[in-house]
C-alpha cells in the first residue's frame, strides 16, 4: 500500500484531498504546519493557526488517520519572511505564496514527509499532473492548470522542479469548488463551510504595513504625480538593428524625477508600497483615482498617475535573468537565440495573455502582443502552452 502524507491545513481542500486519497486505498497521515508564531500583526482572528490546527485534527479522526503537527517557523521565518523583508527595501514586490510553496511545502515539508516513509505527498491544490512516458522508460511530469477555471492554483506551483512533481498528488484538481463542498458536507467533515483563508501562506490576514514594519522603519516621503503626458511616454520607436534592441527598448521602464510632476502629498516609506497599488495613498482632490507607477526606495517617493489606464502602468515586455528563470518542463527550455509562442500571466488569477519568450545570453524576454499593466519587478511571471505550465521567472 502507497502512503502518502496530506499537508492537512484545516481547511476544506486538504480535508477533501485526505479524504479521496483515504477513498483510494492509500495509506494516509495528515500533517499540519504550524510556520508562525506572531498573533501581533495578524488582523484579529482572521485565520489563527490554533484554530486550523485543531480543525485538522478533526478531520484526522473523522477519517481515522495519524496525524502530527510539524513546527516550521524557523525555516519559514528564513525563507519566506526574511526574503519578504529584504525584497521590500529594495523596492520589490515579493510573491509569498509562490515561495512558500518551492521553500516550504515542496522542499522542507516535503523531506520531511519522505523520512517518515511516505511515497508521494498530497496538497489541496487546484491543478493536476500529467506523465509523458519516456522511450527509456523515464517519465516527464507536466503541471496542468485545475479543472476549475475559476480556482486554478497552478501559476502558485510555477517554480516546482520535476523532481518535486514526481512526488506530489494533486487529488483535487479535477474537480470545481462547490464539487469539493459538497463532498466535505455528505462526509460530515467540520470544515465544508469554513470559509478560505485569506492573506500571506500560512500567515493568515496581515497589515502589510504593520507586518513589514517589524522591520522596516517608518520614513516620511512625498507622493509625486506624474502628468499622462510626461516626455517619456512619447519617445518616438527607432528603427532596431536587432530584435534583442527592439526587446530591450520596450522592456525599459521610464525614470522619474521630483521635478517630472507636482507634490500631491505625503507617505510613510515608498518600500510599503507597490506598482498598481491604489489604496492608502490617501490624497483627494484629482479627478481620477491616483495609482503608483513607480517608487523609488532610495529617494523614498512614491510615484502616481491620475486612473488606471495611466501610460506610467503599461510595458509590452518584461525581462528574467538568468538566475531567475525557472523551466518546470526542462526539456523544453529554450537555447540561445530560440523563441516560443506562449500564455503567460503576471499574477495570479490573471486572464492568460499571448507572448513571445526570446531566450538571449544573459536571460529570457518576455514579449506580450498587447502591453500590460502594473508589471512589478519581483513578482513570478508563468508561461503556458495550452493548459500546461512549462516554465516562469522572477521579473527583474
Amino acid at each position: 500500500m502507497k502512503k502518502v502524507v496530506v499537508g492537512l491545513s484545516g481547511g476544506v481542500d486538504s480535508s477533501v484531498t485526505a479524504y479521496l486519497l483515504k477513498e483510494k486505498g492509500y495509506e494516509v497521515i495528515g500533517l499540519f504546519m504550524k510556520n508562525w508564531h506572531d498573533d501581533s500583526v495578524t488582523i484579529s482572528d482572521e485565520c489563527p493557526w490554533l484554530e486550523d490546527s485543531h480543525d485538522a485534527l478533526i478531520v484526522a479522526e473523522k477519517l481515522g488517520i495519524p496525524f502530527q503537527t510539524v513546527d516550521l517557523s524557523s525555516e519559514y521565518k528564513e525563507r519566506i519572511v526574511d526574503y519578504m523583508f529584504n525584497e521590500y527595501e529594495k523596492g520589490r514586490t515579493p510573491n509569498p505564496d509562490v515561495l512558500c510553496n518551492r521553500e516550504i511545502k515542496f522542499d522542507v515539508f516535503m523531506k520531511i514527509a519522505l523520512q517518515l516513509g511516505a511515497d508521494y505527498v498530497a496538497t489541496g491544490h487546484y491543478c493536476r499532473k500529467g506523465i509523458i512516458k519516456n522511450d527509456d522508460g523515464t517519465a516527464t511530469y507536466k503541471l496542468l492548470a485545475g479543472a476549475d477555471g475559476n480556482k486554478d492554483q497552478s501559476y502558485f506551483l510555477c517554480q516546482l522542479s520535476q523532481d518535486q512533481l514526481a512526488k506530489t498528488l494533486f487529488p483535487i484538481g479535477e474537480l470545481t469548488k462547490p464539487e469539493v463542498r459538497k463532498i466535505a458536507a455528505n462526509k460530515d467533515l467540520i470544515t465544508a463551510d469554513k470559509k478560505d483563508s485569506q492573506g500571506l501562506c500560512f500567515i493568515g490576514k496581515v497589515r502589510l504595513p504593520d507586518f513589514l514594519q517589524q522591520k522596516l522603519k517608518p520614513k516620511k516621503g512625498v507622493i509625486v504625480e506624474v502628468p499622462s503626458d510626461f516626455e517619456q511616454y512619447q519617445k518616438t520607436i527607432p528603427e532596431f538593428a536587432t530584435k534583442n534592441a527592439e526587446l530591450a527598448f520596450f522592456a525599459e521602464k521610464p525614470t522619474y524625477h521630483l521635478e517630472d510632476g507636482k507634490v500631491m502629498g505625503n507617505h510613510q516609506g515608498a518600500h510599503y508600497f507597490t506598482k498598481g497599488q491604489r489604496k492608502g495613498l490617501h490624497v483627494g482632490g484629482t479627478k481620477d483615482p491616483l495609482y503608483v507607477i513607480e517608487t523609488d526606495v532610495d529617494e523614498n517617493i512614491i510615484y502616481t498617475g491620475q486612473g488606471n489606464k495611466h501610460p506610467g502602468l503599461y510595458r509590452r515586455t518584461l525581462f528574467v535573468t538568468n538566475e531567475e528563470e525557472h523551466w518546470v518542463r526542462t526539456d523544453l527550455a529554450l537555447k540561445v537565440d530560440e523563441t516560443m509562442e506562449v500564455m503567460a500571466r503576471i499574477r495570479y488569477r490573471q486572464a492568460l495573455q499571448k507572448a513571445t519568450l526570446y531566450k538571449v545570453d544573459n536571460g529570457l524576454y518576455v514579449d506580450f502582443e498587447e502591453k500590460q499593466s502594473a508589471i512589478t519587478e519581483g513578482q513570478f511571471v508563468a508561461w503556458y502552452v495550452g493548459d500546461e505550465l512549462i516554465g516562469s521567472g522572477v521579473i527583474s
